[in-house]
């Protein structure tokens, strides 16, 4: 039970996320969680370091979707600066959003990573999609009032997840695994 909160990668930041080292292991695709993994969760306008990460990523022919439990309001309006694609209302820790976009893009799992800021959806959704993903840290340290409870329940799983996997450490970026 306790394999499902556990990430593939640590890193701390999804710009850390080598494109071309993606290129080489055969990613097509990175799918990721909106906010405070892309960008705020309070702000839809990203960075200058976003945006460039964005292009070098459709520089390696990798594409990015967001995959987020928000509404398609919500979601839209705030990818609407960087031109990527979205599934919204994706009922993480369920797989049915990241499945839906396997499908709708022709990717195998192994042809993807997600990338998300908590253990209890992003994490535990790509575990039960079976494709591998990679925890960043918040972009800021709060967060909105719903994933309040979410940060103090995923406390008290880090305090097993670290007594079981003593190779769960941040990385500067993914290897081959």
């Amino acid at each position: 039970m306790l394999s499902k909160f556990k990430p593939t990668w640590m890193i701390p930041t999804i710009y850390q996320i080598s494109p071309s080292k993606l290129n080489q292991m055969g990613i097509k695709a990175v799918f990721t969680d909106l906010d405070n993994t892309l960008i705020p969760w309070n702000n839809t306008y990203g960075t200058i370091q976003l945006k460039n990460w964005i292009n070098a990523l459709y520089k390696h022919g990798i594409q990015l979707v967001v995959i987020s439990n928000n509404s398609h309001k919500r979601v839209s309006k705030a990818v609407q600066h960087f031109n990527i694609d979205y599934i919204s209302r994706a009922y993480k820790p369920l797989p049915s959003g990241i499945i839906k976009a396997l499908k709708k893009y022709n990717l195998d799992n192994k042809q993807v990573i997600m990338v998300g800021d908590q253990l209890l959806t992003d994490v535990v959704a790509s575990n039960n999609a079976k494709v591998r993903s990679v925890l960043v840290k918040p972009v800021l340290p709060s967060d909105a009032w719903n994933t309040k409870l979410n940060r103090y329940i995923e406390k008290k799983i880090w305090t097993k997840l670290l007594k079981k996997y003593n190779n769960l450490t941040w990385q500067e970026d993914i290897d081959e695994r």
